[in-house]
């Protein structure tokens, strides 16, 4: 059984490390797997969550406009403050997770939406594992024919229609649409070498 509030906090360390060793053209990074952020938008969303989630500000969640929020809230903030915030939430944030792993599967999404966009190798396995497992039985058929890390990227929005449909699946259109929790994209996503 998945320890998810060490998944979590497992997470929140790596992406300190990632943000310490940065550089300013990369906290400026466009991150195309998320809504027309930067890297430093994205550590803004994720220490956005954190807050939103100790606070109870979470009316709205997920809409575009309660991310819009917190993302905007600290948008000025350093990077290191951001990351300051996010680990500064995190026991409150892992007593949570008893019941729903919401917040691992965000955290984990993102944190490889990062390694992605920056060229970066794919976050360790063991980060990213024990959410494609969990939702492996989303994906029906999918899951038999893809690699369990693309499965994860497919689940969670973050591989094209066609970029699926590479990838040889008896799927319909429609049954891969369907695999999507975000929905269907269009756009080709970086894929780590």
């Amino acid at each position: 059984m998945t320890d998810w509030a060490q998944l979590y906090r497992a997470h929140v360390r790596a992406l300190g490390d990632l943000a310490a060793a940065l550089t300013p053209d990369q906290v400026g990074a466009p991150v195309p797997a998320s809504p027309a952020w930067t890297v430093h938008e994205v550590y803004a969303h994720l220490a956005g969550v954190a807050s939103d989630m100790v606070t109870g500000r979470t009316d709205g969640a997920p809409s575009p406009e309660w991310t819009s929020r917190h993302v905007g809230e600290r948008v000025v903030l350093p990077l290191a403050d951001l990351v300051t915030e996010l680990e500064s939430h995190q026991d409150a944030v892992t007593a949570t997770l008893v019941d729903s792993p919401g917040p691992v599967f965000d955290i984990a999404t993102h944190h490889a939406d990062l390694h992605e966009a920056l060229g970066l190798h794919p976050m360790p396995e063991e980060l990213w594992r024990p959410v494609a497992d969990a939702v492996r039985e989303r994906a029906g058929a999918l899951a038999d024919t893809v690699s369990p890390y693309e499965l994860f990227r497919a689940v969670f929005s973050r591989r094209s229609r066609s970029q699926m449909q590479g990838w040889g699946s008896v799927l319909s259109a429609e049954e891969l649409d369907a695999v999507c929790i975000f929905g269907p994209r269009e756009d080709d996503q970086p894929v780590p070498a």
